[in-house]
């Protein structure tokens, strides 16, 4: 099964039906703005600056299950995030990515990759196909990344 089937929210509130990233590398994230990965921020925009011209899209989603990193409004993180860190690709609603509400794209996700989100910044490498290809825990910096996006839209 791919992401394709799933649907999310911008933190504007506006649904997105996740096909509309059919043919893209994706990388989705689960962010914070009061943890000590944040400054990755600055790292996802410059991957997203960097390969965007080659559809890769960075997806941020915010959440605030890990240390209560995350007290502000969907909107707040998004003005917070343009604000601090330049970041123009898309940051969608609050969600939480593990437990009893879990959004169902981060439970697909994570059981596709059979791992588990133990942090902020866990992100998820998403081929063209809308399959998940790796999961990264939240010390791996996003331009580390690279070399496996390079793959992806070799």
């Amino acid at each position: 099964m791919s992401i394709y089937t799933f649907t999310s929210r911008k933190a504007n509130g506006e649904t997105v039906d996740m096909s509309m990233y059919k043919d893209k590398v994706l990388l989705i994230v689960n962010t914070a703005s009061e943890c000590g990965f944040t400054p990755q921020y600055k790292d996802l925009q410059s991957l997203y600056e960097s390969y965007s011209d080659k559809g890769v899209i960075v997806l941020g989603y915010p959440c605030n299950q890990f240390g209560g990193q995350e007290p502000g409004s969907s909107v707040e993180v998004e003005a917070f995030c343009s604000l601090n860190f330049g970041v123009t690709f898309p940051i969608f609603e609050k969600v939480d990515v593990k437990g009893d509400n879990a959004d169902p794209l981060f439970l697909h996700l994570t059981e596709q990759t059979g791992g588990e989100i133990k942090w902020n910044f866990t992100k998820f490498l998403i081929d063209r196909q809308g399959h998940v290809v790796q999961q990264y825990d939240s010390s791996v910096k996003p331009l580390d990344i690279g070399p496996d996006i390079d793959k992806l839209i070799g």
